[in-house]
């Protein structure tokens, strides 16, 4: 196992501990978890990068590991309640979605959109808007419903990328290219 697949394990790992500690009301040592797990995100994706030790279980494991740590910090300030069902459910709803709508045209042979930086945004507000929840700032609501409304337009501008990376040519149209063409 390469360093990077070891730092995707050890969020895998995080988990558990983030949910142990925060069920025991200590949430500066809870958010340093959910810290900690952003910042061996960061490392295996330069390190594998940088070193060339991209893999495929890699490629697979981090994003699944985000998403469930992600999952996990909103389910635990959901039912703590520190956050409203309905801020939520509109995060699963989008979540489900992009996950869903990415393995259903995935497995049709379609082309899949590459994360981007509006994607990595939506990521780095959401963990701010955990943060101003963790530590109850007065206007943590209404910035995580801000962040919500973003992370739908994000999902709109991918959903415009997919159509345009998928739309067909001319040839797959049954149409022979023109000279010229």
């Amino acid at each position: 196992m390469n360093l990077p697949n070891l730092l995707t394990s050890l969020r895998f790992v995080m988990i558990p501990f983030y949910v142990v500690v925060f069920a025991k009301g200590h949430m500066i040592p809870a958010f340093l978890v959910v810290v900690a797990a952003g910042v061996t995100d960061i490392l295996d994706g330069y390190i594998a990068r940088r070193s060339g030790q991209v893999t495929t279980i890699g490629m697979m494991l981090d994003p699944l590991a985000d998403k469930l740590m992600f999952i996990t910090v909103i389910v635990s300030l959901l039912v703590s309640g520190l956050i409203p069902w309905e801020a939520a459910a509109a995060i699963f709803l989008r979540d489900a979605g992009m996950i869903l709508g990415g393995l259903f045209f995935h497995f049709r042979g379609k082309k899949t959109v590459p994360a981007n930086w509006m994607g990595k945004l939506t990521t780095v507000l959401f963990y701010l808007g955990i943060m101003f929840v963790f530590f109850k700032a007065p206007f943590a609501e209404a910035y995580f419903w801000a962040v919500i409304a973003f992370s739908f337009a994000t999902s709109i501008m991918y959903i415009v990328l997919f159509k345009a990376l998928n739309k067909p040519s001319e040839t797959d149209q049954g149409q022979t290219p023109t000279a010229g063409s």
